[in-house]
């Protein structure tokens, strides 16, 4: 099935705006990006930088956007599309990768005591090395990843 933007924002009722369209279809092609890697995506001097910041808050609160936050860097945002993965993060440039589940069916991950917490999902993020940097760090990389030689 294709996406379509607008009728994604039908269904989370929410009013589609071309700033609205043109950011969900650029995360669908470019996910895990942040709100200035959009707007420099989106190459429309009539988009400000903050347009493109509403967009997402909207998006994301209508529950049609997931944004990711690793730290040390700017938040980052990508379709929400009612799975529940996690995220590799590469300590050197940055770049985000998928993962699924890491054990059993979402959330994925249970904490020893819920303290009567519903819970609905986990987050989890990954860092380490990434194999372009590994290469060019091999230093580094040979103590991240032992069990993988």
């Amino acid at each position: 099935m294709t996406f379509s933007a607008e009728t994604s924002l039908r269904r989370a009722g929410l009013r589609i705006t071309n700033s609205r369209v043109r950011v969900l279809y650029a995360l669908a092609g470019l996910p895990h990006s942040s709100a200035l890697a959009l707007h420099s995506q989106l190459g429309d001097a009539a988009t400000s930088v903050q347009s493109v910041h509403n967009a997402l808050a909207a998006l994301t609160e209508a529950g049609l956007l997931r944004r990711i936050e690793p730290a040390g860097s700017a938040a980052l945002y990508e379709l929400h599309e009612n799975d529940n993965h996690h995220h590799l993060v590469c300590n050197s440039c940055r770049t985000v990768v998928d993962v699924e589940c890491v054990v059993g069916h979402p959330p994925c991950l249970s904490p020893s005591d819920s303290s009567g917490f519903q819970i609905s999902t986990a987050e989890v993020t990954f860092w380490g090395l990434c194999q372009d940097c590994a290469r060019l760090d091999p230093i580094h990389s040979s103590t991240t990843n032992q069990e993988d030689s």
